[in-house]
C-alpha cells in the first residue's frame, strides 16, 4: 500500500484530492494531528515517511516545505511557485512526447494551473506541427466556476447577503499580469504572452478556455482542417482529451458541463478565415485536483486513471 500525505488537506484542492483518494486500496493517505498542521518538522516527518505528498498550500508556503523537504521525496506542488523551475517537472503527461517518462523519474512536480491547462494543450501542438509561430500575438479567455478562487471566494459567492455584482459574470487581472501567463508561455513555447482575460461566473465548478484565431496567422496554405488533424495526432490515443471536429449540437458551449469531471473535451469551430479552439473542463478536475492525482498515478506506476474515471 502506498503512502501519500496532503499538506494543506482542509482547502479546496486538497478536499478534493481526498474525495478521489478515499476508499482506493492501494493508496493509505497520511492523517497529521491537526495540531501540527502548521509545525514544520512534523510535516517534514510526514513527507519522509510518505511515498509521495501533495501541497495544497500558498505559494510561499510550498517554496519553504519543498526548500526544507528531503530532496529524494517524492512532491507534487498544486500551487503556482514551481511551475516554471527548471528544477521541477510540469506535471501535464500529455504536454509532449516523452513528458510521462519526466514526470514518474522525478521527485519535484510541478501541477499545472487551471486556465494555462486549457491554452498550452490547445496550442502547443500547434506550434509543434509547424502551424502557429512562436512569436504569434495570441488572445484568449476564460469563463470560470467561483471554485477557483478557493475558500474566501467560495464564501463569498454563496453568501446570502453578497452583492448583486456577483450575479453577473465579473472580468478580472485586467493588468495582463495573471499568475497563469508564465506558464501559458513557457510550456507552448511562445515567445509573447496571450492577452488573457479571464472572467469568474456564478457557478460551482467547470471553466472553458477558448483561443480564438485568424486562419491568416497559421503557416501559408493552413486551415482548420490542419488544426484538427494536429489536435487528433496529438490527443486521440489521450483517455482523459477527447476532441470535437465541430461544436456542440446545440451550437453553445456552456461552463459547467465538465463539472466534476477529470477529463477534457476540445472543439474545433469557425470558419476559413476565423477559428475557435475551445477547451472544456473542471477547474477542479483537470484543472487542479484531478491533475494531481493523474500525476500521484504516473509516479507509483498505477493505473493512470485509477479514481479518476
Amino acid at each position: 500500500m502506498y503512502k501519500v500525505f496532503i499538506d494543506g488537506a482542509h482547502g479546496t484542492t486538497g478536499l478534493r484530492i481526498n474525495e478521489y483518494l478515499a476508499g482506493r486500496p492501494d493508496i493509505q493517505v497520511l492523517e497529521i494531528d491537526p495540531e501540527l498542521r502548521k509545525d514544520t518538522d512534523a510535516r517534514i516527518s510526514m513527507i519522509k515517511k510518505a511515498d509521495v505528498s501533495i501541497l495544497c498550500l500558498p505559494d510561499q508556503a510550498s517554496r519553504e516545505i519543498a526548500a526544507a523537504a528531503p530532496a529524494d521525496s517524492v512532491i507534487i506542488d498544486t500551487s503556482t511557485a514551481h511551475r516554471t523551475d527548471p528544477e521541477w517537472t510540469y506535471g501535464m503527461p500529455e504536454l509532449t512526447a516523452g513528458q510521462r517518462d519526466r514526470i514518474r523519474s522525478s521527485t519535484r512536480i510541478a501541477n499545472p494551473g487551471c486556465h494555462a491547462s486549457g491554452f498550452i494543450l490547445l496550442v502547443r501542438p500547434l506550434i509543434e506541427a509547424g502551424l502557429l509561430d512562436r512569436d504569434a500575438l495570441l488572445t484568449c479567455f476564460c469563463m470560470t466556476g467561483y471554485s477557483g478562487g478557493g475558500k474566501k471566494m467560495i464564501a463569498a459567492y454563496e453568501d446570502p447577503e453578497r452583492p448583486v455584482t456577483l450575479d453577473s459574470p465579473g472580468q478580472y487581472a485586467l493588468g495582463q499580469t495573471h499568475k497563469h501567463l508564465p506558464e501559458m508561455v513557457a510550456m507552448t513555447g511562445l515567445e509573447n504572452a496571450p492577452c488573457f482575460s479571464p472572467v469568474v461566473a456564478d457557478f460551482y465548478s467547470g471553466m472553458v478556455m477558448t483561443v480564438p484565431l485568424h486562419t491568416a496567422m497559421l503557416k501559408k496554405g493552413a486551415g482548420i482542417d490542419d488544426v484538427k488533424k494536429a489536435l487528433h495526432s496529438r490527443y486521440d490515443d489521450e483517455s482523459l482529451i477527447i476532441v470535437h471536429d465541430e461544436a456542440p449540437d446545440a451550437g453553445t458551449v456552456y461552463s459547467n458541463p465538465m463539472a466534476g469531471s477529470n477529463g477534457m473535451e476540445m472543439f474545433v469551430t469557425g470558419n476559413d478565415e476565423r477559428i475557435l479552439l475551445i477547451a472544456s473542463y473542471d477547474n477542479l478536475g483537470k484543472g487542479a485536483s484531478g491533475a494531481a492525482v493523474q500525476n500521484l498515478n504516473i509516479v507509483l506506476g498505477t493505473e493512470e486513471t485509477a479514481g479518476l474515471l
